[in-house]
C-alpha cells in the first residue's frame, strides 16, 4: 500500500513540476486543448519556441509514446498548429458554431515535421456592427468559445469594444457632465456600436448602471484571455463625437452638428484642432488604460459614413494630426487603426488628394488601415495602397447579419491573390474578416483564415470538397457532390439580395417613379418560365445539394455541424420560393382575380409556416434564444423588460419609433419572427388587397403603411414568449419539406 501511495505522490509531483515549468503561452495553449478535447489532452505536447523573424510560426512533429508535439512562438501559433493537425490528419473540424472532433483512437503520425510561418503581422477579426447584430448578449461562456475559435484560426488582432460605457461614464463626469446628461447620451445595448461610431445619440437609452458594471467585468475577462494567448486587442480612441450638452459646458469650443445619418438627426463633433479635443482624447486613453490596459492599438473612425465639414486637404491633414496627437500624448507607442470604409462609401468626397493628405497626417507606420470590402469593392488599388500606410485586406461577406448562404469563394481568392502578389512586399501587413454579423457562413471564415498560414492559390472546388469531408467527418461522395453544388450556387455570389418577405410587404411589380425603399422592390425583377425564382444563384443546384445532404441523414444524424448545415440549406431552399410566392400574390391582385389571390396567399402563408418549422430545429435560428439571452443581463423585471425591448427592436424596426427609416434593415430569418412578426404583416397586407377587390376601391398604401408601422412598433413592446430551444429534429422537418416541395424544383 505504501508503494502505491508513494507512486501516486511521485506522479503528482512530476505533473505539478511539469506544469510549473510550462511557459504562459504553453499553459494558454493547453487551456484551449482541455476545453475542446479534454479526453485527448494527454495526446498532445505544446512547446514554446522563438521565431527567427517577427512573424508567427508553428511546427508539428511526432513525439514520444505516440504523442503529437506542437511548437509555436505564441499560444495563437500553437493553437493554429493544433487546428492544422486536426484538419489535415484527423479529418476533424473546428467551426464557428459547432466542432466535429471525432478523432481516430490512435493519432495519425506525420511522415516529417511540418513548419508553417505566416507572412502576416496581423490577422484581424470583427466589425463594430458585429457587437450589435451578433454579440450584444453573449456571456463569458460564449465569449470563451469564440476566443478559442479565434486562436485556433490564427486571429491575433481582434476588435474589442465591450465596456466602453464605463470609460466614457468616468471621462464625461470628469469633464463636468451630470449622470442624467451622460444617460441621455448613451444608446441602447444592441445599438452601442453606432453610438461609438458617432451615428446616433441617446437612441434606446438610458443604460442601466448594472449593464455598465457587468460589461466592464466581462471586458476584463475577455482582454485577459486574449492577451494570455498572445493576441493584441484593438481598443477605442476618441473620434470627436461628443454629447450636445458640451456646447453649453464649453461654449468656446468648436462643437458642430454633422449631417443626418439614416434619417436620424446629426450628432455633434468636436473639431479635432480644438484644444478641448486633445484634453478629452488624452483623458479617454488614460482612463481606458487604467481600466483595461493597452496593446497600443486604437480604433478611431471620425467620418465613417458622413463627409467631413471641409474639403480642404490642409484641414483634413490637420484633423488626422490632431486625432493621432490625442492618442500619442497618452501612449507614446500608439498606433491608429482605422476602417477604410469611408474611402469606398464616400468615394466622391475622398479624392486622392484628400485621402493622401488625411493619411499623411499620421506618422508613417503609426496607422493601420482596414480595407473592409476586399471581396468586391477593395480600395487599396484606388488609394495607391493607402498612400504608404500599413493596411490589412479583409472581407465583409455578411452585412447586418443577414441569415443566408453567400460568399463567392472564387472571387475572394481572386481579389486576395491580386492584393497579396502586388503588395506583400510593400505595406500589406495582414488579412482579416470584418463581417457585420457572424454565424451563418462559417465556410467563409475558414477559407480566409486558412490563407493566413498558406496564402498560395488553391483549387477552390477541391478545397470545398475537402471542407465537406472534414466538416462532417465523412468521405461520402454525396456530401462532396452536395458541397460542390453549393459552391456553384449560393457560394458563387458575393452578397445576397434584399428579401421582400422579411421587409415591409409590398407588391413585387415595380412601378416607375416609385419612391419606395429599394429593399422592398425589385426593379429588374421578373419571373419567367426558365427562371421561376428570380434569385441571384442557381436554385436548381441548391435543391439538388439539399437532397444529397438529406440522403446522408442516417449516417450523419448525430453530427452537429451536419444538422446546422441541413437547417441552413433547407431554410435557404424554402426562401428561394419567396419571390415566386409574392409575385403570385401581386399578379392575382393586379388581374383582380379574388380566387387566385386567396390561393396564392394561402401558399405564401404555408411557406412562412414551413420556414418557421425548419428554423425552429436549431438554436442558431431562434428568436426566443436571442430574447432570453438579452433578458439574462437583467437583475430586475424592469431591466429584463428593457433588454427584451432593445433586442426586439434592433432586428425589426431598428430605430425605436414607428416612423423610423431603417425598418427591416437587420431583419432575420428566425423561428419566432416568421410566426410572430412577418406573417401578421403579410396577413394585414393581404386583407387590404382583398378589401380593395371586394369593395372595388384602390389599395391605399398610406393607410396600410400607417397601420403596419403601428403593428410593428407594438410588437417590439410586446412580451410573447418564443421557443428558446429547438422544438423538432432537423432531419424530420427537412424530410417533410423535401416531400412537399420537391416538385417545384424540377426543371
Amino acid at each position: 500500500m505504501r508503494k502505491v501511495v508513494s507512486l501516486i505522490v511521485l506522479l503528482f509531483t512530476i505533473a505539478t513540476y511539469s506544469q510549473a515549468r510550462q511557459s504562459g503561452a504553453e499553459k494558454s495553449a493547453y487551456g484551449i486543448l482541455n476545453r475542446i478535447l479534454p479526453e485527448r489532452a494527454s495526446s498532445f505536447v505544446f512547446k514554446e519556441i522563438t521565431a527567427s523573424k517577427d512573424k508567427d510560426v508553428f511546427e508539428v512533429s511526432n513525439g514520444h509514446a505516440g504523442k503529437i508535439v506542437i511548437s509555436g512562438n505564441s499560444a495563437v501559433a500553437m493553437a493554429s498548429g493544433l487546428d492544422w493537425y486536426l484538419k489535415n490528419y484527423c479529418n476533424a473540424h473546428i467551426s464557428l458554431n459547432y466542432n466535429q472532433l471525432d478523432l481516430p483512437k490512435t493519432l495519425p503520425r506525420l511522415t516529417s515535421k511540418i513548419r508553417k510561418e505566416t507572412p502576416f503581422d496581423y490577422r484581424y477579426l470583427f466589425n463594430y456592427c458585429t457587437y450589435g447584430y451578433t454579440m450584444p448578449w453573449w456571456n463569458w461562456d460564449r465569449w470563451e468559445e469564440m476566443i478559442d475559435y479565434m486562436a485556433l484560426k490564427g486571429v491575433n488582432m481582434p476588435l474589442a469594444i465591450i465596456g466602453q460605457e464605463a470609460v466614457w461614464q468616468e471621462v464625461l463626469s470628469d469633464f463636468g457632465m451630470s449622470r442624467q446628461q451622460i444617460d441621455d447620451f448613451f444608446v441602447g445595448p444592441a445599438h452601442l456600436p453606432w453610438g461609438w461610431m458617432g451615428n446616433i445619440d441617446g437612441m434606446g437609452g438610458p443604460l442601466p448602471q448594472n449593464w455598465i458594471t457587468q460589461r466592464k467585468e466581462l471586458q476584463v475577462k475577455i482582454l485577459n484571455r486574449m492577451r494570455s494567448l498572445g493576441m493584441k486587442p484593438v481598443l477605442q480612441a476618441f473620434t470627436g463625437h461628443v454629447p450636445q450638452v458640451l456646447k453649453k459646458l464649453y461654449p468656446e469650443a468648436n462643437i458642430f452638428q454633422i449631417e443626418d445619418w439614416a434619417g436620424v438627426e446629426g450628432t455633434y463633433f468636436l473639431d479635432p484642432t480644438d484644444e478641448l479635443f486633445q484634453k478629452i482624447g488624452t483623458a479617454f486613453i488614460k482612463k481606458q488604460t487604467e481600466l483595461y490596459g493597452t496593446d497600443h492599438l486604437y480604433d478611431a473612425d471620425c467620418f465613417i459614413e458622413v463627409d467631413p465639414p471641409s474639403k480642404d486637404p490642409a484641414f483634413l491633414k490637420q484633423v488626422s494630426e490632431s486625432v493621432y496627437k490625442s492618442m500619442e500624448l497618452a501612449d507614446s507607442k500608439a498606433t491608429w487603426v482605422l476602417q477604410g470604409w469611408f474611402f469606398f462609401f464616400k468615394k466622391d468626397f475622398w479624392t486622392k488628394e484628400r485621402g493622401r493628405a488625411f493619411l499623411d497626417g499620421i506618422p508613417k507606420n503609426r496607422a493601420i488601415v482596414l480595407d473592409l470590402y476586399g471581396e468586391k469593392n477593395p480600395t487599396w488599388d484606388k488609394t495607391d495602397a493607402f498612400y504608404g500606410q500599413p493596411w490589412i485586406w479583409n472581407v465583409i461577406c455578411n452585412e447586418d447579419q443577414k441569415v443566408n448562404m453567400s460568399g463567392d469563394l472564387e472571387e475572394m481568392q481572386r481579389q486576395f491573390q491580386e492584393a497579396y502578389t502586388s503588395e506583400i512586399g510593400n505595406n500589406l501587413k495582414g488579412i482579416g474578416v470584418i463581417p457585420e454579423g457572424l454565424g451563418y457562413n462559417p465556410i467563409v471564415q475558414d477559407f480566409i483564415f486558412e490563407k493566413a498560414w498558406d496564402p498560395q492559390k488553391v483549387n477552390v472546388q477541391e478545397w470545398i470538397e475537402d471542407y465537406a469531408t472534414i466538416r462532417y467527418g465523412t468521405k461520402s461522395p454525396s456530401v462532396k457532390k452536395a458541397w460542390q453544388l453549393l459552391g456553384e450556387s449560393v457560394y458563387g455570389r458575393t452578397r445576397t439580395m434584399w428579401s421582400p418577405l422579411i421587409t415591409t410587404p409590398r407588391l413585387m411589380i415595380f412601378e416607375e417613379g416609385s419612391k419606395e425603399d429599394i429593399r422592398h422592390v425589385r426593379k429588374d425583377f421578373k419571373i419567367t418560365e426558365t427562371d421561376p425564382f428570380a434569385w441571384d444563384f442557381d436554385v436548381y443546384k441548391l435543391a439538388k445539394a439539399a437532397g444529397l445532404l438529406l440522403g446522408e441523414a442516417n449516417e450523419l444524424q448525430d453530427v452537429e455541424t451536419y444538422n446546422f448545415d441541413l437547417t441552413n440549406v433547407y431554410r435557404e431552399l424554402l426562401f428561394s420560393l419567396t419571390h415566386k410566392s409574392i409575385n403570385d400574390v401581386s399578379v392575382a391582385y393586379q388581374e383582380k382575380d379574388r380566387q387566385a389571390l386567396d390561393r396564392s396567399a394561402k401558399s405564401l402563408f404555408k411557406l412562412m409556416d414551413d420556414l418557421e418549422a425548419i428554423t425552429g430545429t436549431n438554436e442558431n435560428f431562434l428568436l426566443g434564444k436571442w430574447l432570453e439571452d438579452a433578458k439574462s443581463w437583467g437583475s430586475t423585471p424592469e431591466e429584463k423588460e428593457y433588454y427584451e425591448w432593445n433586442a426586439r427592436t434592433i432586428v425589426t424596426i431598428w430605430q425605436p419609433y414607428p416612423e423610423g427609416g431603417l425598418r427591416d434593415y437587420a431583419g432575420k430569418q428566425w423561428n419566432g419572427l416568421f410566426s410572430g412578426y412577418y406573417k401578421p404583416r403579410w396577413q394585414l397586407f393581404v386583407d387590404h388587397l382583398r378589401r380593395s377587390l371586394t369593395e372595388g376601391v384602390d389599395f391605399d398604401p398610406k393607410a396600410y403603411d400607417a397601420e403596419v408601422r403601428e403593428m410593428d412598433y407594438k410588437w417590439t413592446r410586446s412580451h410573447q414568449i418564443y421557443p428558446s430551444a429547438p422544438t423538432e429534429k432537423t432531419i424530420d422537418v427537412a424530410r417533410r419539406i423535401q416531400t412537399e416541395y420537391a416538385h417545384l424544383f424540377k426543371k
